[in-house]
């Protein structure tokens, strides 16, 4: 007879609102509600959330860039026990441009249970209402900051295929910048402060975008949707198709 298997848990990782707290799924309240441990970004933006849900008595455990191996050995260490773990970041889905990418891979190498429950997406939102092309699409998430973001950039506009960045209102001025020395003659589509109540949705050239921001709107997190000339974006399909 084989010896039974320990219980374990089961982390399940929960989308959560990008800003206005009704964008939350019944199936992402219900397994907050049920998991005895909540894994999140920050302690004090997670207990806005459940307080807003009327969930309280939960374990919360911080789990963030710089406190990452500290944070899957206790993780793990709850899931071993057979205690369900929910994993939320500040807004949106985890791992998307978020932490999360070393404890699904330390459950992965251990075995143990992940489950998704999906949910608010920046980058999907942002696509749900862009009038540009967006049938295919490269994600570069968050650029460099500095060393690396200039070859960066070049490797984007080198694709010839709309691209979508993350983008902070700090540099969202120089990326325009960036984007006109690389390809100037792109279409741009600009979602500012989604769900919230300044949200805000842009297209048009470089420069109309830029003239925009500059009215005092550059503020809020950004998602960028870039879409080549069609003119370029037509020859680099034509060259692709000669060559398969």
């Amino acid at each position: 007879m084989q010896p039974e298997q320990p219980h374990t848990g089961t982390l399940y990782v929960v989308a959560t609102p990008l800003g206005n707290l009704e964008d939350i799924t019944l199936r992402a309240i219900k397994t907050l509600r049920e998991s005895e441990a909540i894994a999140c970004e920050d302690t004090r933006r997670a207990s806005i959330l459940l307080r807003h849900l009327d969930i309280s008595g939960k374990k919360l455990i911080s789990y963030h860039n710089y406190n990452e191996p500290r944070a899957i050995g206790q993780i793990v260490a709850l899931l071993e026990e057979g205690t369900d773990v929910s994993f939320i970041t500040d807004a949106g889905t985890p791992v998307i441009s978020d932490p999360g990418y070393g404890i699904l891979h330390a459950l992965h190498e251990r075995g143990l249970k992940v489950i998704p429950i999906p949910g608010p997406s920046a980058l999907v939102a942002a696509l749900s209402a862009c009038p540009l092309p967006v049938n295919n699409f490269f994600f570069a998430g968050f650029l460099p900051h500095k060393k690396g973001r200039k070859t960066r950039i070049e490797e984007l506009a080198a694709l010839q295929t709309t691209f979508v960045v993350y983008e902070s209102p700090f540099r969202i001025m120089k990326l325009l910048d960036e984007l006109e020395s690389n390809m100037a003659d792109a279409r741009i589509f600009v979602g500012r402060e989604m769900t919230k109540i300044h949200e805000e949705y842009i297209t048009g050239t470089i420069d109309e975008i830029r003239h925009h921001l500059s009215e005092g709107k550059a503020r809020g997190e950004f998602v960028v949707v870039v879409h080549p000339a069609e003119k370029k974006q037509k020859k680099a399909e034509k060259n692709y198709g000669d060559h398969h």
